[in-house]
């Protein structure tokens, strides 16, 4: 099969590409840097020709409200067209677990509107909703801290792996289309005060993490189990546990 990946030379991306090139498909990691822009469509209508399944795993460079909506409905819409036009017979986009619930964040809220959009296009399509990523645990801490002390509410957590992450989106680029949402989520459920000051600790980090119920996330409140699957039981979840993605990254160092 031909597969355009977009936001192909990304964390998840890069990995989703060499995946499926294992697998002897023809794989085109499209990004800005490989002449392929979903915001200004250069280059998308002819790495979309031909094309069987396009996996969406762009980011906005901003976070800001108005700007990070923009980008998602415009890439969207730009992707979208391509693919209608190139007769793209499966579209695949990586979501946010508990998105729904957290429309008070305007990330969550573009994220959601790029859903819609998927959904309404006619194209058949796959929606995997992943729960944060383990490598996200230090820029976590980082955000949070003042005065050497980590302040991050006791929200419940299940952060995945990014090989975890590449697997399941290989998974659905060489299956069919569910037309459907299908969550995400690492093996292990903690919450996140208790991975963030295992993190810490691990890696010889010495600020303290205190813990609050302030149920704040990325500027807004939300619901103490919004970071986790809503069913446990129907979740996909990873192989890869903290210990096991903890001994990977320091073999990387």
């Amino acid at each position: 099969m031909k597969i355009v990946v977009i936001g192909g030379t990304g964390l998840i991306g890069s990995k989703v590409v060499a995946n499926l090139r294992q697998l002897k498909h023809e794989v085109i990691a499209a990004s800005p840097q490989t002449g392929i822009n979903t915001i200004t469509r250069e280059g998308l209508a002819e790495a979309t020709q031909g094309t069987d399944v396009v996996i969406d795993l762009s980011n906005s460079p901003s976070f800001e409200d108005n700007a990070v909506l923009e980008f998602f409905t415009t890439s969207g819409r730009n992707l979208l067209a391509a693919a209608i036009n190139a007769g793209v017979k499966h579209h695949i986009a990586l979501s946010i677990v508990g998105v729904d619930q957290m429309q008070n964040v305007g990330y969550m809220r573009a994220k959601i509107a790029q859903e819609d959009l998927i959904k309404r296009s006619g194209v058949p399509y796959t929606i995997l909703r992943s729960t944060q990523f383990l490598e996200f645990l230090a820029g976590i801490a980082n955000q949070a801290t003042k005065d050497n002390e980590v302040h991050i509410s006791d929200v419940q957590f299940q952060p995945i792996s990014s090989d975890d992450v590449a697997a399941f989106v290989t998974e659905a680029a060489v299956g069919t289309p569910a037309n459907n949402i299908i969550e995400i989520a690492g093996p292990e459920r903690f919450t996140m005060p208790q991975i963030v000051a295992r993190y810490l600790h691990d890696t010889n980090d010495k600020r303290k993490v205190v813990a609050n119920s302030n149920n704040n996330y990325y500027g807004g409140t939300i619901p103490n189990a919004a970071l986790v699957p809503a069913d446990n039981n129907k979740a996909r979840l990873g192989a890869i546990n903290y210990e096991k993605w903890l001994s990977k990254q320091a073999l990387h160092q």
